[in-house]
């Protein structure tokens, strides 16, 4: 739906600064939730509602994301959890059948989890997670070679967030603060 440069600029900024621009890894996180599940809400219709759909929720989630932080991070964790699941079980070539959406609710859970205990960490995981699958889900390789580009780009983010997060000073690193 995306043009092939926003789908590959998105996945880059998410994938190298998914953490430091959390309300982009927020807005990302609703609309690929509208993508999905549109859909089967409003269905046989145009791509354009569709779209509308899933930028609004984008947008929410932005908005969402500046003003209660832990809420928004929370519910962008489960959301790219359980996407992230999916798209690790496609990529070893298991397919879950109609027990899809229980795994999508198992490694949302897990991945809401993780973003609210270990915040900094998860959120690099997650976003390096996204990030890699949308650049690799445009570029048409063979599945090994696919597999391959993945981690290669998984890593690639995971290595370069770590170093932002390394130089900040220590009040800044957590965006989302307990009380």
């Amino acid at each position: 739906m995306l043009t092939p440069i926003v789908n590959f600029l998105i996945g880059l900024a998410v994938l190298l600064f998914g953490r430091k621009l959390f309300w982009l890894f927020v807005a990302v996180a609703g609309f690929v939730l509208g993508v999905m599940i549109t859909p089967s809400l409003l269905p046989n219709q145009p791509d354009w509602v569709v779209l509308l759909v899933a930028l609004g929720l984008g947008i929410l989630g932005a908005v969402l994301a500046i003003v209660i932080q832990e809420v928004a991070v929370a519910v962008a964790g489960f959301i790219f959890g359980g996407y992230a699941l999916l798209v690790i079980l496609a990529a070893i070539s298991v397919d879950p059948g109609q027990w899809n959406w229980v795994m999508f609710i198992i490694g949302g859970v897990i991945g809401a989890v993780l973003v609210l205990f270990l915040f900094d960490p998860a959120l690099i995981g997650l976003s390096a997670l996204v990030g890699a699958n949308l650049i690799t889900s445009m570029i048409k390789l063979d599945p090994p070679l696919n597999l391959v580009l993945f981690v290669v780009l998984f890593i690639v983010g995971v290595v370069f967030q770590a170093g932002l997060l390394r130089r900040e000073p220590l009040e800044q690193r957590r965006i989302v603060r307990r009380s």
